[in-house]
């Protein structure tokens, strides 16, 4: 008989001393064949999206306001990924408009919209949050 014990996070299987040794193997075998097919899915699902859109799109020329139109896509995921975090505080999340993230969030952006450069926006926002935090709690 086979008691499992925990699998998939790297604990193996405990088998009763009546178990034989074919068993094991076969158990064995059985879960190599069903992690390697796992990867295989996962690997399926996460590039086949992103690989059909590229040969379909590969040899057309598109639009123009299409084009203007996919490069606005990064900022806004960017933006509504990071604007929930600066508004926002506290478990249940609750409307703030006062802390620390929001206050940073304002002089560095016209930083980097001034200077545009990534390098200085880094070391000024680092700044400014370990400025604020100090100075205002």
């Amino acid at each position: 008989m086979l008691l499992i014990a925990g699998l998939g996070y790297g604990l193996e299987p405990r088998f009763r001393e009546d178990d034989n040794e074919a068993g094991k193997r076969v158990f064995h075998r059985m879960m190599t064949t069903d992690y390697f097919l796992l990867c295989l899915g996962m690997g399926l699902v996460t590039y086949v999206p992103r690989w059909a859109p590229l040969v379909a799109l590969s040899q057309r020329s598109l639009p123009r306001w299409l084009e203007e139109w996919l490069d606005l896509i990064p900022a806004a995921i960017l933006s509504a990924l990071i604007l929930p975090a600066l508004v926002t505080a506290g478990e249940p999340r609750q409307l703030s408009l006062w802390n620390n993230d929001l206050l940073v969030a304002g002089p560095v952006f016209l930083f980097a919209l001034r200077t545009r450069s990534l390098g200085g926006t880094v070391v000024v926002g680092m700044a400014l949050y370990w400025l604020a935090g100090n100075v205002l709690g």
